[in-house]
């Protein structure tokens, strides 16, 4: 600078938002204890032994407050697995938010059933008014309810608009494992709770899910379609032996089984859970206190009814163009900070919208779209401290601030 003086030096972020937790001492001891006797496969058990997966799912039907679960293959693979237990087939419509990713509307097509799309509201959740028109209008009787990115909409409020309309929820808890809407453990509202143990969610098996539900046929049907054969006596958090006498003749395997390796992984994790949970709460606050009051930029409120797990933060840049968010996430990136943008014209990465899936016929969704060309969404993973997310979150406020500032220079009514 011409008076001598140096610039300030702007703060840069040098952790990754991909790198997970370590898998715990425990878990890695139980995965090579069963590597070691090698039965993999969840029926493959010794005279007198309860596989991993019999195990897990009797824990984490207890941890969620469900009669029965049952581990898969995939959050993905629940859903799939959910519709076709409730018997939904091709042509038929499902309902489902506007917001959400891409194995949602995936697993409606997998059985050739029809996504209708549901408007979003402001705070990321599905829209009840709008729900409650595409209901009447479509004639569906399912609707496959994903907690986008955590956030619980007025779930008392939604239950009332389905059971009055004879329709039936499915829940994607795939960002919702542990949340609470009440008292109500997410997933315990409809008919089956889906969850995925994908490595950035709240478990990390690589893959892996779990299917919840306190219906004893819908989960028997469950069970026989993810694979079991005759074997659903060896499960146990299943329902009586009765409930499959009565459909085990007419409901097809399509196998998706969770194998005892990662259920070994998972056992585990879920006992640390709700530390996990604190964890990651503490550092969504973090990042959330930074970021109230920025020009430019507007923090989405969570209903305090609630209790979520803050595993990622999403935000909006209200007003701003394609090449005003562009360039604002390329500044962040270049100082560390990895966003995804919700509102790109082509997929990337993870992120994609609704009319991307062109499996589906053409839907329009205003009030979607002017939420989602503004919204950015970031991880939260555990290998960040908190004072890493406010670092984070000053980098983005003043990103932001910059970005707001030159929009008022360029404007042609600025002063």
């Amino acid at each position: 600078m011409e008076d001598g003086s140096n610039p300030t030096p702007q703060d840069v972020f040098s952790g990754s938002f991909t790198q997970q937790e370590p898998i715990p001492e425990e878990g890695i001891a139980a995965a090579i204890d069963v590597m070691r006797h090698g039965r993999l496969h969840r029926y493959n058990v010794a005279d007198g032994e309860t596989a991993e997966v019999a195990l897990l799912e009797e824990e984490f039907a207890e941890f969620v407050g469900a009669k029965y679960a049952l581990g898969v293959a995939s959050g993905g693979y629940a859903m799939g697995c959910a519709l076709r237990a409730l018997e939904v087939k091709a042509g038929d419509k499902v309902l489902s938010n506007g917001f959400t990713l891409a194995p949602v509307p995936g697993a409606i097509a997998s059985v050739g059933a029809e996504p209708v799309f549901v408007e979003v509201s402001d705070n990321l959740t599905i829209d009840l008014e709008d729900l409650a028109v595409k209901i009447a209008s479509s004639g569906s009787k399912v609707l496959l309810l994903s907690h986008m990115r955590g956030h619980l909409c007025d779930m008392d409020r939604l239950m009332e608009i389905c059971d009055a309309a004879d329709v039936q929820v499915i829940e994607d808890c795939a960002h919702t494992m542990g949340a609470t809407w009440g008292d109500t453990p997410s997933g315990q509202h409809g008919v089956f709770g889906c969850y995925s143990c994908q490595t950035y969610k709240h478990l990390n098996a690589g893959e892996g899910g779990f299917l919840t539900s306190n219906d004893a046929r819908a989960m028997a049907r469950a069970i026989v379609l993810s694979g079991s054969y005759m074997l659903y006596a060896r499960h146990k958090a299943a329902p009586p032996e009765s409930e499959f006498e009565q459909i085990k003749w007419s409901t097809p395997n399509v196998s998706g089984r969770m194998d005892n390796l990662r259920a070994a992984i998972l056992r585990p994790q879920l006992r640390k859970l709700p530390d996990q949970i604190r964890a990651w709460n503490d550092r969504y606050k973090a990042v959330e206190e930074g970021l109230r009051n920025t020009p430019g930029l507007t923090v989405i409120n969570r209903d305090e009814r609630g209790v979520y797990v803050g595993s990622s933060i999403q935000f909006l840049l209200p007003g701003k163009s394609g090449v005003e968010v562009d360039n604002f996430t390329a500044r962040c990136a270049r100082r560390g900070v990895e966003l995804k943008w919700f509102g790109a014209a082509e997929p990337r990465a993870f992120t994609s919208r609704y009319d991307s899936w062109r499996y589906v016929g053409a839907q329009r969704l205003p009030a979607t779209d002017r939420l989602l060309g503004g919204l950015i969404d970031m991880r939260l993973p555990l290998t960040f401290s908190v004072e890493d997310c406010r670092l984070i979150a000053r980098i983005i406020r003043e990103e932001a601030r910059t970005s707001f500032e030159t929009t008022i220079e360029r404007s042609p009514t600025a002063g």
